[in-house]
């Protein structure tokens, strides 16, 4: 089973900075993962859940216009977590932040398989006062 846990959530005055980070552990029939491609989400009371950033499995990124200059997304497969760092954060950022990640399995024969399905956290909330 993979779990994916949030971190780093907090209350910040406009302007501060917080950074998320997201941990993945378990095993999934009992083999080893790695964390691939992986993205940070985020859903503000009455809207819908929106992408913020993504990372690819080429390390390419790609960030929501709203955030871009702003937060940078970072991956690092062998601890298997993701972090969004949040900087010059504005009051309209406040929202819960999910992260959600592809996995690829570590196979007993060797090779890697990839999974097409994300794994999700279950979020970490995030306000910023103004």
């Amino acid at each position: 089973q993979v779990r994916l846990e949030e971190s780093g959530g907090g209350v910040v005055q406009a302007g501060g900075s917080l950074r998320l980070s997201c941990a993945a552990s378990g095993r999934i029939r009992g083999s080893t993962f790695t964390i691939r491609s992986s993205g940070w989400y985020r859903q503000a009371p009455g809207k819908e859940r929106e992408v913020v950033a993504q990372i690819m499995d080429d390390s390419s990124t790609n960030y929501a216009d709203f955030v871009k200059g702003r937060f940078t997304i970072s991956s690092d497969s062998a601890k298997n977590a993701v972090d969004l760092q949040m900087n010059s954060l504005e009051p309209e950022d406040t929202a819960v932040y999910y992260c959600a990640t592809k996995i690829k399995i570590r196979l007993s024969g060797g090779g890697w398989y990839y999974t097409t399905d994300d794994y999700w956290g279950r979020g970490t909330q995030v306000t910023v006062s103004s």
